[in-house]
């Protein structure tokens, strides 16, 4: 069956938008400033990182509606473990300057449902599949007048007409870099199976969307339209060796440099003159500075041939997330969307049960 990225659109239909909030007040709040250095940075702003798991119909109870009614429950636990990812950007001060704080307000993440008019099968099939997977994560950018009404974390669940279903994810970078993301997912995961294992728990959810539309009577369809990109931003990942983790500010630009050197070698294309350059650590700010490639200067590493690297989002190990242990992920796909004429630079420390150390992501720019 020949797939077209248009016919997704005249296919897919959105059910219900829902906020998820944690399950109980986050109190004391928690707070994370995004300080930014040079008026360009804010594009980074527009950036966030993708997920999309295809699962097949495990069992005659498993569907999409199922599962997102057991997302709405889990999902609240989840962000009570880690509230940011419920919050809002608001400005720092009243001075109208551009630093900016993620704060754990509770305004909750947004949950999409929605369904589309085909079997997974022929999506699964499908040579179009990768120009067709926006379709199945929602997405609206952040505002910079008003951030604060702005979500930053949401899930779109997807039905397909044979049972099977796409759970997506769409994550602010300045929430979290792809390796806390997709850390949170998998012990997001893992409440959700014991959620839905539970001996004194119902067969169904509460909120399982087809009950309440029966019982609202026939309902249309939002008009709803993601601003999800499928242009897809080159990435290369940098593993930097523990014994060199320790990094300093005055570390940031030569290891940047050094890596966009290697990448560019790697992927056969070069970075935009102009790049943002994000670095986080845990616990600490976020810092986003606007850099000039050339502007750089260059010192040579000794152990900079220990450093691991890849081009595939495969070292994140998205493909073990499940949120059924009898329903193995069909089909994973992840990426970042891309900023024309601007590269990106992220230097993210992990320290969590999945992944540890500090990571270098080289982010290239669309070609137009």
């Amino acid at each position: 069956m020949a797939i077209s990225n248009g016919s997704f659109c005249s296919k897919l239909l959105v059910d219900a938008v829902q906020s998820v909030v944690p399950m109980k007040p986050t109190d004391p709040r928690e707070s994370t400033r995004v300080v930014v250095s040079g008026s360009r940075s804010s594009t980074f702003f527009g950036m966030c990182f993708h997920i999309v798991m295809c699962y097949n119909k495990a069992s005659d109870e498993d569907s999409g509606w199922v599962a997102a009614g057991w997302i709405k429950e889990s999902l609240g636990r989840a962000l009570s473990e880690q509230p940011l990812l419920a919050g809002r950007l608001r400005r720092h001060n009243d001075k109208g300057d551009e630093d900016l704080q993620i704060v754990s307000n509770d305004s909750g993440a947004r949950l999409v449902e929605a369904r589309i008019d085909m079997n997974l099968t022929d999506f699964l099939d499908s040579k179009a599949k990768k120009d067709a997977e926006t379709k199945f994560v929602f997405w609206e950018d952040i505002l910079d007048q008003n951030p604060e009404f702005c979500p930053l974390f949401y899930v779109q669940v997807t039905n397909f007409k044979c049972g099977g279903y796409t759970i997506g994810i769409s994550s602010s970078l300045l929430l979290a870099d792809p390796f806390v993301t997709t850390s949170f997912l998998k012990k997001w995961a893992d409440v959700h199976k014991s959620l839905v294992l539970k001996a004194d728990m119902p067969r169904m959810p509460t909120f399982y969307l087809p009950n309440l539309q029966s019982s609202a009577g026939e309902t249309p369809s939002l008009l709803m339209d993601s601003k999800a990109s499928k242009i897809v931003a080159q990435s290369v990942i940098f593993n930097i060796p523990t014994k060199i983790s320790n990094l300093d500010s005055n570390n940031y630009h030569n290891l940047a440099a050094l890596c966009i050197d290697e990448a560019e070698h790697i992927v056969g294309t070069k970075m935009a003159s102009n790049f943002s350059l994000y670095v986080k650590k845990p616990d600490e700010d976020v810092e986003i500075e606007f850099c000039s490639k050339e502007g750089l200067i260059r010192k040579p590493i000794s152990n900079m041939n220990e450093f691991t690297c890849a081009n595939s989002w495969d070292v994140l190990g998205a493909d073990e997330i499940c949120f059924n242990e009898r329903n193995k992920a069909a089909y994973v796909s992840c990426w970042i969307n891309s900023i024309f004429d601007e590269g990106s630079v992220m230097i993210v420390g992990s320290d969590n049960e999945y992944t540890s150390g500090t990571k270098i992501i080289v982010i290239f720019n669309a070609q137009k």
